[in-house]
């Protein structure tokens, strides 16, 4: 029995089709009570870019995607542990953690924010991984 659950298995040839990228990856590991969530940006699951130019958008889009991730591998943003945060610009900080923030209100990870100077598409404002670790004795919120 594997204690590894691959969510949303993919290669890098469908999502990348302007690189020579062959990669097969996935959008989340749960490894025991521990979720990995790949990198998340402001593109929807159908490859949709939502908030071109607007990092806030982005954001927000990201958000909901690490929440679906999250709850498809049996978690929720609750048990978020660490995020790390990249904007490719500085001036992006308060609009992107703003929204970060609305959607981890309560929750209080620790955090880990960095500037760089591009992501993997010239489109791309900001992107976001989470870590979380669920609990022995968490059972899911009815409605969650």
């Amino acid at each position: 029995m594997s204690t590894h659950t691959r969510i949303r298995k993919f290669n890098t040839k469908d999502t990348y089709p302007n690189q020579s990228l062959d990669n097969d990856l996935c959008q989340a590991v749960r490894a025991g009570n521990t979720v990995y969530v790949r990198g998340q940006i402001g593109t929807d699951f159908e490859g949709n870019l939502v908030g071109l130019g607007d990092p806030a958008a982005q954001a927000e889009q990201a958000m909901k995607n690490v929440k679906q991730l999250l709850e498809e591998a049996g978690s929720d943003l609750s048990h978020i542990v660490k995020t790390t945060t990249y904007i490719i610009d500085p001036r992006y900080r308060e609009p992107v953690y703003q929204v970060v923030g609305k959607w981890l209100k309560g929750v209080f990870p620790i955090s880990t924010g960095l500037v760089i100077s591009a992501l993997g598409q010239p489109q791309w404002l900001m992107e976001i991984d989470v870590i979380a670790v669920i609990p022995d004795e968490w059972q899911p919120q009815s409605g969650a």
